[in-house]
């Protein structure tokens, strides 16, 4: 009988896949000293990042049932 691989919390907390099989997280650098930071970092920052392919593959390692 097979073993079930074990999800890794932490990165299963962090990264979501979208509909199109892409995986996003959230920026740094938004929860405080936002004063000194400029209006258009932070703009940038709110939008969700996509991870590229190579980071994408050690991932799916980390969360396989996602």
């Amino acid at each position: 009988m097979a073993t079930k691989m074990k999800t890794r919390a932490s990165a299963a907390k962090r990264f979501k896949v979208t509909g199109g099989g892409r995986i996003k997280f959230k920026h740094s650098k938004m929860r405080h000293i936002l004063a000194k930071k400029a209006s258009k970092m932070k703009r940038r920052l709110r939008r969700p990042g996509v991870l590229n392919a190579t980071n994408s593959r050690n991932l799916r390692v980390l969360v396989p049932y996602k």
